[in-house]
């Protein structure tokens, strides 16, 4: 997969946040897996979590401002879900199929990512290697989410909402193929 570049819509109900948008890009080599996201606008009012000095894995991380992306082997049902904190903080869960069987993916143990925050940008990067999880040679569909904290409301990005409500576990919303 060459380079590609994405921005994400919140969903449609969601009151909107003025100047805000969240755009990036992503690529796979082989199996080394690229994402970048940018939060870009007027941030004052969004809650990003401030960086921890130990960054660990925890869960529930999309209850504030978190970066996600998911990963799902074509023609399969199973599915990886990647949660990235703004604080540092990180988790990675498996499921067998649409929200079923989900586990904490204890293949990676470590899962180091980069903030960078200015006045009006917050950035996040992560490098990855998949070998641990698919072979190189296999397909993967990709959606791409993020869950703001504005306020004391949360709204929910994502490439696409294909349902009524916001679900970024719905297959049908993994639009990059791999």
């Amino acid at each position: 997969m060459s380079n590609q570049t994405f921005s994400l819509q919140p969903f449609p109900s969601a009151e909107p946040i003025p100047n805000l948008k969240i755009t990036g890009n992503i690529a796979r080599q082989a199996n080394q897996f690229t994402i970048h996201y940018a939060l870009l606008g007027d941030l004052k009012e969004v809650v990003i979590p401030t960086p921890s000095d130990t960054p660990a894995r925890k869960h529930e991380l999309w209850k504030d401002t978190c970066f996600e992306f998911f990963l799902g082997v074509k023609n399969s049902d199973r599915y990886w879900e990647f949660n990235l904190s703004p604080a540092g903080d990180w988790n990675v869960y498996r499921f067998e199929a649409y929200r079923q069987g989900m586990q904490e993916e204890t293949a990676f143990t470590t899962l180091p990512f980069h903030v960078e925050y200015l006045s009006d940008s917050f950035t996040l990067g992560l490098d990855v290697n998949l070998d641990k999880i698919i072979a190189a040679n296999q397909a993967l569909e990709i959606a791409i989410t993020t869950v703001i904290k504005y306020r004391n409301e949360v709204s929910y990005w994502a490439l696409t909402h294909r349902g009524t409500e916001a679900d970024f576990h719905r297959r049908d919303s993994f639009i990059i193929a791999s």
